[in-house]
């Protein structure tokens, strides 16, 4: 395999998996499904899992969506993540079954994230404010 470069554009491997999926995006494209926000921002996606504090199901996977800055330098300035969305036995169990989450679910998750943030998403998209703001200049 070809060592990830920024920038660097790697051909789809549609035999790797069901890139209708987050895990199968993963690995048919190589770097992590992403999403434009109804907030009109950038998001990418990462599975996570940690400990519960259940012993019959110990395991927790969660989704983090990591928001990138749209002025500047490439980078992340927030992140919004879900709660326990699938809870099982081991690590690699509940990543994999969350891995099977379909990308328009994923979408949907984000979107409610961001309408439940303190304000809930702009009103106006950000394109819509830069140029009212270049027009008053």
């Amino acid at each position: 395999m070809t060592a990830a470069v920024p920038g660097l554009h790697l051909p789809p491997d549609d035999d790797a998996g069901d890139e209708s999926t987050l895990g199968g995006y993963a690995a048919v494209h190589k770097r992590p499904p992403a999403f434009e926000g109804i907030d009109g921002l950038s998001y990418s996606v990462e599975l996570c899992a940690d400990t519960t504090d259940d012993p019959a199901r110990p395991w927790g996977a969660y989704l983090l969506f990591l928001r990138w800055r749209r002025i500047g330098a490439p980078g992340i300035d927030a992140h919004l993540e879900t709660d326990f969305i699938i809870r099982g036995d081991d690590e690699a169990g509940v990543l994999a079954a969350l891995g099977r989450m379909p990308l328009l679910t994923a979408k949907a998750t984000l979107d409610a994230l961001v309408r439940k943030q303190e304000g809930g998403p702009p009103k106006r998209k950000w394109w819509d404010v830069m140029a009212a703001e270049e027009d008053e200049a």
